[in-house]
């Protein structure tokens, strides 16, 4: 049972990263992020380093990785966010 656990733990991590990186590639290669809400990647940046604390001290290697890439693109995607919006900012005074 704890190799059947193990896969479904690295099938997940495939999944989760492989759902979000999309997103993370398109906003580094165009800058845009004008539909992006600003909270959300807040949160899911909050929420992934909380299952990388809740990985490490359980052990589950899975559940690290997958939340140590989802915190690095959700951080990436909040830098340009925050830098666009300041941009847009300067850009109406």
């Amino acid at each position: 049972m704890e190799v059947f656990t193990q896969i479904v733990g690295y099938v997940a991590c495939v999944c989760m990263v492989f759902g979000y990186l999309p997103q993370a590639i398109v906003t580094i290669r165009t800058r845009d992020t004008e539909g992006i809400a600003l909270s959300t990647f807040c949160m899911m940046g909050l929420g992934s380093i909380f299952f990388i604390v809740q990985g490490a001290l359980t052990g589950n290697v899975p559940l690290v990785i997958t939340n140590l890439i989802t915190a690095l693109c959700s951080l990436i995607i909040f830098v340009i966010k925050v830098h666009n919006d300041a941009k847009k900012r300067q850009g109406d005074k």
